[in-house]
């Protein structure tokens, strides 16, 4: 098994999964896609499987036998070793000490917010930040909804961080809508010229006709 598969960003959220209770793999994907947006877009089926049989290799986990549900195939499931908890423990460590310059593909959009124009780079912000907070709205219930059913807030600290980074980005898109509006944030001429939405570049050819 290739070393790179023991640094998929996964690896830390199976060892974590793993170390909560012993699963088999198809319990441990769905379980990821259920408490993740992020996972649930991210990982597949082969790429978790492959996962937990590097893990396996590797010796941070082991097979604690068989299980069968209805008539479906037996599946394996596996088990934290010492050795895994060991390194659940230094990877935890070492991501929650050191910050880390992650990209996005927001970053690198924003990157030329310029090319849309003025006008075009409202209206994308503004879908945006609308979004958001839609999202934000539904994500602050659940996590309302898990608390007040007893949840305890150390199992669901990962919804309370990412709720504050879509808090903050929403007041930074607030923030930079108003700032091109009141001309803080203003554009050089030939950018500001430049189509910035498909109605605009639809509009601007239609004129031409």
């Amino acid at each position: 098994m290739p070393r790179r598969a023991l640094d998929n960003p996964i690896v830390l959220a199976v060892l974590g999964l793993l170390l909560e209770q012993s699963s088999h793999p198809y319990q441990i994907l769905s379980e990821l896609r259920k408490r993740s947006d992020n996972h649930a877009a991210a990982i597949t089926r082969g790429t978790l499987y492959n996962t937990v049989s590097a893990l396996a290799e590797a010796g941070w986990l082991a097979e604690q036998g068989q299980q069968r549900t209805g008539n479906r195939p037996e599946r394996t499931v596996y088990a934290l070793t010492e050795a895994g908890r060991d390194e659940l423990v230094r990877r935890l460590d070492a991501h929650i000490r050191t910050p880390e310059r992650e990209f996005s593909q927001f970053l690198g959009a924003v990157s030329y917010l310029g090319a849309l124009g003025p006008d075009g780079a409202v209206e994308a912000l503004t879908e945006r930040a609308g979004r958001l907070r839609r999202r934000t709205v539904a994500d602050e219930e659940r996590l309302a909804g898990a608390l007040a059913a007893g949840v305890p807030r150390l199992h669901v600290i990962e919804a309370e961080y990412a709720l504050s980074l879509a808090r903050a980005e929403m007041t930074w898109i607030d923030e930079v809508i108003d700032d091109i509006r009141n001309g803080k944030l203003s554009w050089p001429e030939a950018a500001a010229t430049q189509p910035g939405t498909d109605r605009e570049r639809a509009d601007r050819e239609g004129g031409r006709a």
